[in-house]
């Protein structure tokens, strides 16, 4: 049978959409590759024209998700936004509760840290171009300070909004969350003015 040209790149794009829904929501490991092509609507044999291994299937996931991270920020950033607008979009309720739809970072970190150095190196390159673009919106009198502010307040972000995912309680979340918006923005420059007290 023949395909339309793109017919293998959308296919390709499906089984990577699918994919990372399932894996930020369920994690790497408790997702099979049957299930996952099922979801996709496509046969098992199908996977392997697109994908070497599961492994493979992983990278391609973090790849595209930290991308689209990255693209979403940047438009934040240049189109009359600011950093706290990002950081509260973040931590916002919305977010922590559709882990699956969310940050593939706060879902995964903790499996892909055991991952190979290829997969994990994808991960770090990502993470990279996200500390420079929300660098220049830290707090800092050199530009080593600001990037240093910027990989604390990318920990302040996947810490809080892990921790509030944990949580059973929503009213303990939202303090969570919101306690995490307030540290988070004293790494940026739109910290709070001080007061002559504070002096």
């Amino acid at each position: 049978m023949r395909y339309e040209k793109g017919h293998k790149d959308a296919t390709k794009e499906r089984i990577i959409d699918v994919a990372s829904r399932r894996f930020k929501g369920e994690g790497v490991a408790a997702v099979g590759l049957a299930g996952l092509m099922q979801d996709a609507g496509l046969t098992n044999g199908a996977f392997y024209a697109h994908f070497k291994s599961k492994q493979d299937l992983v990278e391609h996931v973090l790849a595209d998700a930290l991308d689209r991270r990255n693209i979403a920020v940047a438009k934040i950033l240049n189109v009359g936004g600011n950093i706290e607008a990002v950081i509260r979009g973040y931590l916002s309720p919305r977010h922590c509760a559709n882990a699956e739809q969310g940050c593939v970072t706060a879902a995964l970190i903790s499996e892909v840290s055991r991952h190979p150095k290829s997969t994990r190196a994808i991960h770090t390159q990502k993470i990279e171009s996200f500390i420079k673009l929300i660098a220049p919106h830290m707090l800092g009198k050199s530009a080593s300070d600001r990037r240093l502010a910027a990989y604390s307040l990318f920990g302040i972000l996947i810490g809080s909004l892990q921790l509030a995912r944990v949580g059973t309680d929503p009213a303990l979340s939202k303090q969570i969350l919101e306690g995490g918006i307030s540290a988070a923005l004293l790494l940026t420059q739109k910290t709070p003015s001080r007061t002559k007290n504070d002096s």
